[in-house]
């Protein structure tokens, strides 16, 4: 989102309509009484989605940069983390009885009505023939959806039942119009809460 000269793969996210699942505060308790949220601050998008949800919902959990380790103390139920992932989905099969896990993709559906974009495709503005690799990597998303169940049926660390309707339930891979509203929804929240400057960002896509 941060940098406008570059053109947008059309119609080629991962996003999601709801719970994403990979995208969770793992806490105790209530998440209305967490006093703290650990977090990576490499994963820009799915922080400042965190810090958005936060302060539409009001709540007063303060968001602290952390090492990568997954671990969440057990000592305290007011402190929480947020896992995003493979990390978090090994978190989840591993503590899913000690630990509740609060969705980012389902509070964003809740507040917003709109999917949530977690990754586009960007083209740098120097390439040259933008709509030919655009059209490759479309072609490429739509091979793979063909053949999700190979891939899947290849998977050696998670359950194939799990990685199918984690794939099919959980994870959008096309950018249309809602995804577009749900992007342009999410740059709003930032400018409102200071995580983004108030300068227009444009949709450029190719």
């Amino acid at each position: 989102m941060r940098n406008p000269i570059y053109r947008i793969v059309d119609d080629l996210s991962i996003s999601s309509a709801g719970p994403v699942y990979s995208v969770v505060v793992a806490h105790r308790g209530e998440i209305s009484q967490i006093e703290e949220i650990e977090l990576d601050p490499a994963a820009e998008t799915s922080v400042n989605l965190l810090r958005c949800l936060l302060a539409e919902l009001k709540l007063s959990a303060r968001v602290v940069s952390t090492a990568s380790s997954p671990n969440v103390s057990p000592a305290r139920t007011q402190r929480a983390r947020l896992l995003i992932g493979d990390q978090a989905i090994r978190f989840r099969h591993a503590h899913a009885e000690e630990f509740r896990f609060w969705d980012l993709g389902e509070q964003w559906k809740k507040i917003v009505d709109l999917p949530f974009v977690y990754a586009l495709w960007l083209i740098r503005p120097e390439v040259a023939d933008a709509k030919t690799i655009a059209d490759r990597l479309r072609a490429l998303r739509d091979e793979n959806l063909t053949k999700i169940d190979n891939l899947i049926a290849e998977e050696k660390e998670f359950d194939h039942e799990f990685c199918a309707h984690y794939y099919g339930e959980h994870l959008r891979f096309n950018f249309g119009e809602k995804e577009k509203e749900g992007l342009k929804e999410f740059q709003r929240l930032c400018q409102k809460h200071g995580l983004l400057s108030e300068s227009d960002i444009a949709l450029t896509v190719a």
